[in-house]
């Protein structure tokens, strides 16, 4: 293993899946593993990489980077095979450099002893202000790796806190910003205290969460139980600990709730949305109960210095719309906006 952080430990041999149909014929494409060191020492993020076989060069615009919420890895949200296939397999069958990192305390990135032992005993840890060293650590991997200076960034829910606050201090490194379920001040304080050193999620309660905001009547039709079941399956595949407790549980680091405690629920900012100079597009579900419309509207209205933004709301779906029947309509949009040529016919 090397010393410098910024280099890394190749963990997975190259593999070849079938990817997305495009240009009409079936693209094959590469998968690689890696472990990035993070800023701190001791710690290492779970870092996959999918673009087309045969590929080592891409320019800045067709490079990106996705990041997770506030509870589930990246894997499972961005690269998960459900009917459409998977995010990341669509973005690399389109000529992309596509890329997923998890947080330190979530999924396949170091999880520290304090996840070991009850929560009680350990404060809460993974703040936003640890999430944006990682994603810079991150960035700046990818950077190297593929000789480029700039990348589109895609974060989803805490994700977007993440995505956006490293933005605001890195425009220089950013090409795009996409933000999916965008978080903002809370309207009243939150209904929990943040104390403690992570959380762990049950089944019965990732479900019930997830159908919030669905009329009864389509549930089933908009977010099945055997998708939701594979998803789950997923989660506690990039969490053994947790699966191995009865009953099986994920976990997930409560530096997130500390923050929205602290600062969202206080009426205080993150990040500073005007801060942000690169082209942004903020999309939502029409059903999101987690981060409401309002939330979006109200980061859309501080970009003031984003040289283009876009605010899309999309019919039928929910917080996790990337995972659900109208899943492509996202990925599709998403796409789309990374897809854009600027006046001139350049790249943004």
């Amino acid at each position: 293993m090397t010393n410098n952080r910024s280099l890394i430990v190749l963990v997975a041999t190259l593999l070849l899946v079938p990817g997305i149909t495009h240009a009409a014929s079936a693209a094959k494409i590469a998968a690689e593993t890696f472990f990035v060191h993070a800023s701190d020492p001791g710690i290492e993020l779970y870092v996959l990489n999918k673009h087309l076989a045969g590929k080592k060069t891409f320019p800045p615009n067709k490079a990106v980077l996705f990041v997770h919420g506030a509870t589930y890895p990246s894997e499972t949200m961005f690269d998960i095979d459900l009917p459409g296939g998977s995010w990341m397999d669509y973005a690399a069958a389109r000529g992309y450099d596509a890329y997923l990192v998890d947080i330190r305390g979530y999924g396949r990135s170091t999880r520290p002893p304090s996840m070991d032992v009850p929560p009680d005993r350990n404060p809460a840890f993974a703040t936003t202000a640890d999430a944006v060293k990682d994603v810079g650590a991150a960035v700046d991997f990818i950077l190297k790796r593929r000789n480029i200076d700039r990348m589109n960034l895609v974060g989803w829910s805490w994700g977007t806190t993440i995505m956006g606050a490293f933005t605001a201090q890195n425009n220089d490194k950013v090409v795009k910003l996409v933000l999916y379920a965008p978080l903002w001040l809370l309207k009243e304080p939150p209904p929990f205290s943040g104390s403690g050193a992570y959380r762990s999620v049950t089944k019965e309660s990732a479900r019930d969460r997830g159908l919030r905001g669905i009329p009864d009547a389509r549930k089933e039709e908009i977010s099945p139980k055997a998708w939701f079941d594979k998803w789950w399956e997923a989660n506690l595949a990039a969490d053994p600990a947790g699966a191995r407790q009865t009953p099986p549980v994920v976990r997930a680091p409560n530096g997130v709730l500390k923050d929205v405690v602290d600062f969202l629920g206080q009426g205080k900012p993150l990040y500073d949305p005007a801060l942000i100079r690169v082209p942004t597009l903020l999309i939502v579900a029409e059903w999101d109960q987690d981060t409401p419309l309002f939330m979006a509207q109200e980061i859309f209205a501080r970009l003031a210095n984003a040289p283009y933004k876009r605010e899309v709301i999309l019919a039928a779906g929910t917080h996790t719309i990337a995972v659900e029947k109208n899943r492509m309509e996202l990925i599709r949009e998403v796409q789309r906006f990374l897809d854009e040529l600027q006046e001139g016919n350049r790249p943004w």
